[in-house]
This record gives C-alpha cells, sequence and structure tokens, in this order.
C-alpha cells in the first residue's frame, strides 16, 4: 500500500477501523517494518507501520433476526458512519504528518548507509562453465520468525537488498563453506570460488561439499565456480578464507580479477612464513590500499556454525562504520557479531592461539592432567599479549573473543586440529605421518616456525626499541617465550614432548607477568 494512504472501511460492525499507513523503509538498515514505529521497532500499535482508530458505529451491532428493511437501514447508517469516521480521521490526523514521518526516516536511514559499493542491480548466472543450476539465484524469503528476529535486534538489514548484493568466498574449505552458508541463510547470493571442478560440480548439483562438512545440505543460493573472473563479477564482498601460507599464491594467480575498491572480509589466521607478516599486512601488500579490509575471529568451529549452534565471534576493521556492515550482515539468532576496531590485536591472537593449541595437545597427549593443561594454556596466553602489545595491540582484545575466548575453544574443544597435532605428537607420533594422514590445514604449525624466526631474528627486539641485536633477542625470547619456541622446537625435531616439559619446569622462579 503506498506510504501516507487512508483507508477506511465499516459495514455494520462496532466500530470502524481507519488504517494510516506508513509503508516500510529499510534501506541500508532499520531492521523493522516501519519508521513511524521508529528505530527499527514494529510501528505504531503493532501494525508496522499502520494504525488502527476505533471509531464506534451510530447503528450500533444489528440483530442476526432482522428484516431486509432493519438491514438496508443499517447499512446505510453504518456507511454514513464510516465516511464521517474517515473524514475525522484524515482531519485530526493529516496524511502529511504521516508521509513526512516517512520521508525522514527513510532519508536518514539512507545517510546511515555504510562504504560497501551498491549492489549489482540482479545476480547475473555464471557462464555454463561455472556451473550455476538454473533458479539458483532464487533466494528463499525471510520467515515470519527472521523478520521478528530482526525487529527484536535492531539488526539493519533488508531483505530485498540482501537479496540483490552478491558474496563471493575464495576458499571453499570447512570455514568457507560454513560462512557461505550463513550468508545465504541470511538472503545474500553466494558464489563459492573452488580449485577442483568435480567440487564445484557437486555443490552446484548435490548441494553438498563433498570434501568437507559433506553432511550438510547447503542453501540454494550458494553455488560454486573455478572461474574467478565469473565468481567476482558483481560481486559487492568478497570473503578471504584461503589458508595464509596458500594465500600469496592465490592472490597474485588472481589479482586481476578482483574489481576495484572490492572490500575484503579474511577469516585466515596465522603468521605467513616468508614474510612474517599477518593477514592484515599482507593482504594489503598483494591487494593494494584503495579498498577496505575487516577481519573476522573468535571462538567458531565450522561444524558448529554450519549446524546452527549458537556461536559469537568478532569483526575487527580500522574503519568502524564498515565493521559494523558486516556485522549486519552476518549476525543471526545464531550466529552473534561483535565489532573491535583492533585488527593486530585480533590477527596475533588468532595466529598465536594455534600454537598454543599444540601445546596443550601435546600436555594431553603425555598423560599430564588438567592442571598441566591450564597452566599451559594459561602462561602461553600471557606469552601473546607480550607479541600483541609489541605489534601495538590492546590489552582489551586479548581478554574478549577473538584472544582468549578463541584460544579456550582450540585447546579444549574435541574439533580442534592444532590440539589434534599436539595430541598426536604427545603420544609418540611423528610430524610427518600426522601430515600424511590429515586432510585439513593445521595452521599452528606454520605459525610456530615463522614466530620462532620473528622472535629469534631480532624483529621483535626491534618493535620493543632494543638495539642489542640477535644475541640479545634470543636470549630475551626464551625466557620470554618458553611455550612458542618450545612448540616449534618439538615440531622441528630438536625436543621431544617430554623434553620439552622438562625444560619448562627446569626454569627459574620468577615473578608472574
Amino acid at each position: 500500500m503506498r506510504a501516507g494512504s487512508l483507508v477506511a472501511a465499516g459495514s455494520g460492525g462496532d466500530a470502524v477501523a481507519v488504517a494510516v499507513t506508513g509503508g516500510s523503509s529499510d534501506i541500508g538498515g532499520g531492521g523493522g517494518s516501519s519508521d513511524i514505529g521508529g528505530g527499527g521497532g514494529s510501528g505504531i500499535a503493532n501494525g508496522g507501520g499502520c494504525r488502527t482508530v476505533g471509531v464506534p458505529s451510530a447503528a450500533g451491532t444489528a440483530p442476526s433476526t432482522a428484516t431486509a428493511t432493519t438491514t438496508t437501514t443499517t447499512t446505510t447508517v453504518s456507511t454514513a458512519a464510516a465516511t464521517a469516521a474517515a473524514v475525522a480521521v484524515a482531519t485530526t490526523t493529516p496524511p502529511r504528518t504521516t508521509t513526512t514521518t516517512t520521508t525522514t526516516a527513510a532519508t536518514a536511514a539512507a545517510e546511515g548507509m555504510s562504504a560497501l559499493p551498491p549492489p549489482p542491480p540482479s545476480s547475473a548466472s555464471l557462464p555454463p562453465r561455472g556451473g550455476r543450476p538454473a533458479g539458483a539465484n532464487l533466494v528463499p524469503p525471510p520467515t515470519s520468525e527472521d523478520e521478528q528476529w530482526l525487529q527484536r535486534s535492531r539488526v539493519k538489514r533488508d531483505p530485498a537488498t540482501a537479496a540483490q548484493t552478491k558474496v563471493v568466498v575464495a576458499g571453499c574449505g570447512s570455514f568457507g563453506t560454513a560462512l557461505a552458508t550463513v550468508l545465504a541463510r541470511n538472503g545474500y547470493p553466494v558464489t563459492l570460488l573452488a580449485r577442483r571442478s568435480w567440487v564445484a560440480d557437486e555443490i552446484n548439483t548435490e548441494h553438498r561439499n563433498p570434501k568437507y562438512l559433506s553432511e550438510h545440505v547447503l542453501p540454494p543460493n550458494v553455488v560454486a565456480t573455478t572461474d574467478a573472473a565469473a565468481a567476482f563479477e558483481g560481486a559487492a564482498l568478497c570473503v578471504h578464507a584461503v589458508p595464509v601460507q596458500a594465500t600469496r599464491a592465490f592472490i597474485e594467480a588472481h589479482v586481476a580479477d578482483y574489481p576495484p575498491g572490492l572490500p575484503i572480509l579474511c577469516t585466515s589466521k596465522g603468521l605467513e612464513v616468508s614474510s612474517l607478516w599477518l593477514m592484515c599486512e599482507l593482504l594489503p601488500s598483494l591487494l593494494g590500499t584503495e579498498r577496505q579490509y575487516a577481519f573476522l575471529s573468535g571462538p567458531s568451529f565450522a561444524k558448529e556454525v554450519i549446524s546452527g549452534l549458537p556461536t559469537a565471534v568478532v569483526i575487527a576493521a580500522d574503519a568502524r562504520p564498515f565493521a559494523h556492515q558486516l556485522a549486519a550482515m552476518l549476525s543471526s539468532p545464531s550466529f552473534k557479531v561483535f565489532t573491535s576496531a583492533d585488527p593486530v590485536g585480533l590477527e596475533v591472537a588468532g595466529a598465536i592461539k594455534n600454537v598454543i593449541a599444540i601445546a596443550a595437545g601435546m600436555s594431553d597427549g603425555l598423560g599430564l592432567g588438567t592442571n598441566a593443561m591450564a597452566a599451559l594454556v594459561t602462561r602461553g596466553c600471557s606469552e601473546m599479549r607480550r607479541i600483541a602489545l609489541l605489534k601495538g595491540a590492546s590489552a582489551v582484545t586479548l581478554a574478549g573473543l577473538s584472544g582468549v575466548g578463541d584460544t579456550f575453544l582450540t585447546c579444549f574443544g574435541p574439533l580442534s586440529r592444532n590440539r589434534t597435532v599436539g595430541v598426536r605428537l604427545g603420544r609418540g607420533e611423528s610430524l610427518d605421518d600426522i601430515l600424511a594422514s590429515s586432510s585439513q590445514i593445521a595452521e599452528g604449525i606454520e605459525t610456530a616456525r615463522a614466530l620462532e624466526r620473528w622472535l629469534l631474528s631480532g624483529s621483535a627486539a626491534m618493535e620493543a626499541g632494543d638495539a642489542g641485536g640477535l644475541t640479545t633477542a634470543a636470549a630475551r625470547a626464551a625466557i620470554r617465550y618458553p611455550i612458542l619456541l618450545g612448540v616449534a622446537a618439538v615440531l622441528d625435531g630438536r625436543l621431544t614432548p617430554r623434553d620439552g616439559l622438562d625444560a619448562l619446569l627446569a626454569m627459574p622462579p620468577r615473578q608472574e607477568n
């Protein structure tokens, strides 16, 4: 119904309902069904912007046994009463006021839109080689439960706009698949960029990822392709879910396919071995600084995310409006998103927690008990905090979901790949055998080696303002980072897990810091 229109009805009842409809305005936000109600609420008197005014009818209630003459008289009087009521409401509540309110709210919402580029007018089908099946662009309409949740949570997301906002997910692994599912359930058409054609074909025909989380059926608005140019065409957002050590090669191969200014949301965590860079340093060096970057982390096993179990994460970006818009895109009744302005802290914690998890797993594999594991994790978090502060991060970030939250999940959760590596090392298996039998990447292995190089090369000392050189840096690192350096030594075969534990216990007493 047109915003600001007036409807009057009455045919013999006790009251005449007169509705002034405020229309629906959810441009770039609002979440609620009408701006008349304000702040993403449900409008005046529950009507989603539809106001109902009761006016007593002059005819009263007609008896069921009335004659035809009585019925005619009653109908005439009721019609007259309806007309009078409509005129009275139109006089006391001019349509101009309602229209002005709606227009003002819509304008305010439009001005609050953040910096993502405008979505394409429609989600264009991929070329035949991309494997997009017929009808894959149809996004399931939101249910009443979805709409009610949007109103309650005040999440600024318009389902109609979401259905025309294409997202490309680079990386077809567990977390890329899980996050694609979250976005698709929120109404966004998602294209997974896969490396293997048979994986893309099965996603498009069977709606399952045959390699990861294959027991879960993907939403119909998730498709896959191996054609990077087709995947990126018309995209409003790229989710980067490629493993850290493969990121440079991936981007260098496809850099020409990235549209200028395409925003990036990165879910990969770790240090690149060759450059010793975090992802918040690596991505801008490869894709340029003329685009927005954000980074997602937090306690979030992919299997639980795709299963719809309650999960809370953090998105960090230098530009707060960008982080808020991404939070609105991803938020759902089972996926809570917080925001942060500390990408460095989030990235440092996301990288180092994987190394701590390997140490925790070794403790479990050795059968050392809960006391030892709790001590290892706690002291490992202290080493994480020192490095994060050297890099200019905030201590608050380390105490949050992307810090200790993700660390606890990775160290104690049974689905942790890095913890599993540590458990098997503690039980006496070789790293080569572990890697040969694993289908997924444990980022903590390469991160531990990169951290050791960074700590012993003098980089850490230089960032701390210490010009003492390699000898000073190595000596201090051995004292300040025994757990992180010990994990690297075990992974390279210079220590056994038992030797590493004995070395920790043999350290002299000192003040806790």
